[in-house]
């Protein structure tokens, strides 16, 4: 197919950081799809956006008023549009004709594309007789052409339209798959079905207000699609040691492994926390004042430590995580040590938290200095001590 990459142009305006052109042979159609990428001269443009019959191109750098200049269009980015658009013409005229299912809107993505359905649910088999029926359109070598009409030309009313915008000027352009589909469009088109190479519907989510979201792709990124499946079941294999059709029924029996070895190591935790409080317990000269960090564990395993150490009489200060990065931390004890002591670990443990009756946990950001917190509160509890005695 004919590929417009070169085109030359008249700066009409200029206003920092963007320009109007007045395009001799258009080169840039935004309304409804993703903008046009490209070169101005040699300066990259960042953004294209419509204002009537004018197309604004935001640029890095200042341009020369009235000055002819050569555009370069980004090829791959426009072409992908081309084949997306033109595809999502197709599947919705089918889709209609079909099934009756009205297109009420559709999205462009970078990855992949999105038709609403105006239907609660589109069956496996509809999916399949769909897909079947487009690409045998595209190997039917289909015509696609533009037409212009006037605005009270009568065969505008004939075509599919969602309307068009308030500061229209000019011609109604129609897009014309031959035989197919007439539809009211100022999107980048190819201009044979066959340009497409193949469409592929990847399936259906549920969408907004009892509707269907259609999710495909068309042409390259139906090839790159392949490309990145095949990677990743490459990998897979070397991963799972199993062939593409085990990957499935492999991933499941490691998911309940997985699920086992975490109910047995918080099986484990559990009693772990409570033979290190009865250890701290069974000790006649434990002091007031214990304090432990662990790699490993939750605020369920401080929380169990905590219940069975006798905190109306004794400050505990537990935490678990990296030992200088981030994790979580529990004081708890008596009201009069851990209120006013509270915020000095959230200050030095770089945390957020909150507490009440005697307990304050949270997250800490850093448990660098866990060190300096542990030695704050030894000395509040040692003191705490004298003024008892």
């Amino acid at each position: 197919m004919e590929r417009r990459k070169l085109l030359r142009a008249s700066l009409l305006s200029f206003k920092t950081p963007f320009c109007f052109l007045r395009e001799v042979d258009k080169c840039c159609c935004v309304l409804y799809q993703p903008d046009d990428h490209g070169l101005i001269g040699d300066v990259p443009v960042l953004r294209v956006t419509r204002q009537g019959p004018e197309a604004v191109h935001f640029v890095d750098s200042p341009l020369d008023v009235g000055q002819e200049v050569q555009l370069k269009v980004d090829w791959e980015r426009r072409f992908d549009h081309m084949q997306q658009h033109t595809g999502q013409h197709l599947v919705t005229a089918l889709a209609d004709t079909m099934f009756g299912y009205k297109t009420t809107s559709w999205e462009l993505g970078r990855q992949r594309s999105t038709i609403e359905l105006d239907t609660p649910s589109v069956k496996p088999a509809q999916l399949q007789a769909l897909e079947e029926a487009v690409n045998e359109k595209i190997r039917a070598h289909v015509p696609v052409t533009v037409q212009l009409l006037a605005i009270d030309d009568p065969a505008v009313e004939k075509v599919r339209s969602r309307g068009l915008p308030e500061d229209h000027a000019g011609p109604i352009r129609i897009i014309d798959i031959e035989g197919i589909d007439a539809n009211m469009c100022c999107g980048t088109h190819v201009s044979n079905l066959s340009h497409l190479q193949v469409i592929k519907l990847l399936g259906t989510e549920k969408g907004k207000k009892n509707k269907t979201n259609l999710i495909f792709l068309a042409g390259n990124r139906v090839l790159k699609y392949a490309e990145k499946s095949f990677s990743t079941e490459r990998s897979l294999v070397s991963l799972l040691k199993t062939g593409p059709d085990e990957h499935v029924e492999a991933v499941d029996k490691l998911q309940k492994s997985v699920k086992l070895l975490q109910k047995t190591n918080l099986s484990l935790l559990r009693d772990m926390a409570v033979l290190i409080a009865q250890n701290f317990m069974s000790n006649l000269q434990r002091g007031n004042f214990f304090s432990l960090h662990k790699k490993e564990g939750d605020n369920e395993f401080m929380n169990i430590i905590a219940n069975e150490i006798n905190t109306e009489e004794t400050l505990v200060f537990l935490t678990v995580g990296e030992e200088k990065g981030p994790g979580l931390f529990l004081l708890a004890g008596p009201s009069e040590q851990v209120t006013p002591m509270g915020p000095r670990v959230l200050d030095l443990l770089q945390g957020k938290g909150a507490g009440k009756n005697g307990r304050f946990q949270g997250k800490a950001n850093s448990l660098a200095r866990r060190g300096e917190m542990e030695a704050l509160l030894q000395q509040l509890c040692s003191h705490h001590t004298t003024e008892e005695e």
